[in-house]
């Protein structure tokens, strides 16, 4: 297949070289520049997304937040210039699902078809195609993505129509940032109690309290290791379409609230570009203590 890939930051860039490694004409376009390795591997450089739109079959976004998928997609020289009836609109960024909904509609005006499709896993995943998936749209829409879905990741679900795939990433987002930040309380109060956080970590993976967040993250809040894999600032962002969508539901989401404050009080620190595991040294600045390794 012809695919375009706009957004090759963090994320964006091994998934499209996923997409090139598998076989496929890959067209790509950042705001930063194509990278060039991507360009050594075969990938097709552009200047802007019309460009990439006209010669593909279907044009992936992977792009930081709502306005950056707008400006892409209806912007001028934007996606939907380029567009031709019959092609299909997957974007895999992480936005707002009332915003998808709105992208939807106006992309299927044009003869097209759109899929919000969201990740989890992080950079690691994203370097590794082992993505998690989450997708709204049509069941035919889907069957036409999933081979190129099947490059990025392992786990791929058809969540429901337009916008539930990104309500689904929401969900997601609260879920990690909450269990994230009870990983830091737990082994904050380890280390404060005088017992070794390396070893308690280590106990809790064999019980009940294990996951891959008290692994992975638990681990880099140990080793005081904060070069992101998912920032901060990034996390802030869809904490904060959780907390508008439940205002608009009149949902109340009280420690999804308490995670945003302290997400907030890292970045009044110098923090947004900080990895969400840092949300520990919040907690540090509470508890005038740091947790480290005996």
């Amino acid at each position: 297949m012809k695919v375009g890939f706009i957004g090759l930051g963090i994320m964006g860039r091994p998934m499209a070289r996923h997409l090139i490694d598998g076989g496929h004409e890959v067209h790509l376009m950042s705001r930063s520049g194509v990278p060039q390795e991507l360009v050594d591997q075969g990938g097709i450089p552009h200047r802007t997304p019309r460009e990439v739109a006209e010669a593909a079959e279907a044009v992936i976004t992977m792009l930081p937040d709502t306005p950056d998928v707008e400006k892409v997609l209806f912007g001028p020289a934007g996606v939907a210039e380029g567009l031709s009836p019959g092609k299909l609109v997957i974007d895999m960024s992480s936005i707002s699902p009332l915003a998808t909904r709105d992208f939807a509609r106006r992309i299927e005006e044009l003869g097209c078809q759109y899929l919000d499709a969201p990740v989890s896993g992080g950079q690691v995943g994203a370097e590794a195609g082992t993505l998690t998936i989450m997708v709204g749209g049509s069941e035919e829409a889907f069957a036409r993505a999933r081979p190129l879905f099947a490059l990025m990741g392992k786990s791929v679900t058809l969540i429901g129509p337009n916008g539930d795939g990104q309500t689904a990433k929401v969900a997601n987002q609260i879920i990690v940032a909450l269990t994230i930040e009870a990983v830091a309380e737990g082994l904050l109060f380890a280390a404060r109690a005088g017992a070794d956080p390396a070893k308690v970590r280590e106990a809790l993976m064999g019980g009940f309290a294990g996951s891959r967040i008290l692994e992975v993250h638990g681990q880099r809040m140990i080793e005081r290791n904060f070069e992101p894999g998912f920032r901060i600032e990034l996390h802030q962002k869809d904490l904060r379409l959780a907390l508008e969508g439940a205002r608009e539901m009149g949902l109340s989401l009280p420690n999804t609230a308490t995670c945003q404050e302290l997400f907030n009080a890292c970045r009044a620190h110098g923090g947004a570009g900080w990895d969400h595991s840092a949300v520990v040294r919040a907690l540090e600045l509470l508890a005038n203590a740091e947790l480290k390794r005996r």
